[in-house]
């Protein structure tokens, strides 16, 4: 709750002072700022649950951990964040207000308690990221990419909303352990079916924000367009709110409800389609960038399979899975959309063929890139191989070996596209377009020595995080 406060006032105090563009305190004050709420908000761990606003939001320790990553993966950003700004004289009072906006949504995303602070949580990212997207007023794949998400989300949100609106029709409440009890004590059977197809219109609402298939369409597309810095924070802040909401979603509403079969197997299809589509998608792209999306829908699909397997807790085998699996994704997607940004501003391209040569030309950049596309590849002795481990001994203990088996072969898959930058950047010879050293402030050298530091220490040293929850 006292992230979600400073970060409310810091985010209206920013537009009523409206800083300029030349004024270059903003981008410290900013990662200062960040890391103040960051260290805040471990303030209340294990002071037990705490309810504000008639119990709609819950501050625990599950909401704090995963609080946590989505405010780390925002202070590792900031400093990939000096090009892209709206145009305007007051353009970074709007830029830097939005992205705390975001950020409340997302914290309200971990933290709720009723189904309409998690509405509030969706629409408060989901709006904010809207405008970000088409930020860019003079690229027109940016205007196509905030059209495209802004009608497809617009959609999504009413699917959701229609299906909560059944929800409460078929059990009276908005609560999340409320529906738990009318589901598993209905008070009139005739109503079932009403609470059914509301929980099928909650999974595909939510599944749209998550990047699930076949809920992924506006993904490549939209991440494409979208400048690289928010495509890097709708695929790493989003997504990690996403999953969430969903995990307290299933875990506290509808637990009865999956061990009457009902919505586990819709999930499981889920699950397997979102890796077959994201890992087969990503093998055909020639764009770094987009095949960084199809790898974004593939990583929804492991994240899924922590959902199949969890335990009924928001602690526990699962939920520590997603934990894990989250934070090392994060990580790693940061350092590869902040390196794929450096070059796409130096370079002009955002194919395979841009990173050709820079390992001569920009050692540090090549080495950090090289990090993270091993760690999103599930290579030992990355943060991404435990990731991955936590997430299918979860399964495994639960039965679904099948669905490991199957998520294995897509990890295979997966090598073969996250080694192509790499064998660009160190076997492919630079030409005319890639022979020029690509500027990287000193920020952003510090950025990508933390952000590959980090991945080391999670492959190294599981420990130090997992089974935190």
């Amino acid at each position: 709750m006292n992230s979600i406060i400073l970060l409310s006032v810091l985010g209206l105090g920013n537009l009523f002072l409206g800083f300029r563009r030349s004024n270059r305190l903003l981008l410290p004050a900013a990662m200062l700022i960040l890391g103040l709420v960051l260290t805040v908000n471990f303030i209340d761990w294990n002071q037990g649950p705490q309810s504000f606003f008639n119990d709609m939001l819950v501050v625990d320790n599950f909401s704090i951990a995963f609080t946590g990553i989505v405010l780390l993966t925002a202070l590792l950003l900031i400093p990939f964040s000096e090009k892209y700004v709206l145009d305007g004289e007051a353009s970074l009072a709007e830029y830097y207000s939005l992205l705390l906006f975001s950020l409340v949504g997302a914290i309200m995303l971990v933290s709720y308690n009723h189904l309409l602070m998690l509405f509030l949580g969706i629409e408060t990212l989901s709006i904010a990221m809207y405008v970000l997207a088409g930020s860019d007023k003079r690229n027109l794949r940016s205007n196509e990419a905030a059209l495209k998400y802004f009608l497809m989300g617009a959609f999504a949100t009413g699917i959701l909303l229609f299906g909560m609106a059944l929800v409460y029709g078929a059990t009276g409440t908005f609560v999340l352990r409320d529906i738990s009890f009318a589901v598993q004590n209905p008070v009139n059977d005739s109503l079932r079916p009403m609470l059914y197809i509301g929980m099928l219109m909650m999974l595909i609402g939510i599944g749209f924000k998550v990047s699930a298939a076949p809920f992924h369409f506006w993904t490549p597309d939209v991440y494409e367009g979208t400048p690289t810095f928010f495509t890097a924070f709708m695929s790493t802040v989003v997504k990690t709110a996403g999953f969430a909401a969903f995990l307290k979603l299933l875990v506290q509403a509808f637990p009865a409800a999956s061990a009457q079969g009902l919505w586990l197997p819709t999930l499981t299809a889920m699950c397997v389609l979102t890796l077959l589509i994201g890992n087969v998608g990503a093998v055909a792209q020639t764009s770094l960038k987009r095949m960084l999306a199809y790898s974004s829908v593939s990583h929804a699909g492991y994240l899924l399979i922590g959902l199949v397997a969890f335990n009924g807790q928001l602690e526990g085998a699962s939920a520590n899975g997603i934990f894990f699996y989250s934070l090392a994704y994060s990580i790693a997607t940061v350092a590869a959309f902040g390196v794929l940004q450096l070059v796409a501003n130096a370079r002009m391209r955002e194919d395979y063929n841009g990173l050709n040569g820079l390992a001569k030309t920009n050692p540090l950049l090549a080495f950090v890139l090289t990090i993270a596309m091993l760690s999103l590849a599930g290579i030992p002795l990355t943060g991404g191989f435990f990731g991955k481990f936590f997430v299918f001994s979860a399964a495994v203990e639960n039965g679904y070996i099948g669905l490991v088996v199957f998520a294995v072969v897509m990890s295979m898959v997966s090598i073969y596209y996250y080694l192509r930058p790499i064998i660009a950047m160190y076997m492919h010879d630079t030409d005319e377009t890639t022979a020029a050293l690509v500027p990287v402030s000193s920020f952003q050298s510090a950025a990508l020595l933390l952000l590959a530091l980090l991945t080391v220490v999670l492959g190294v040293l599981p420990g130090l995080v997992s089974g935190i929850l």
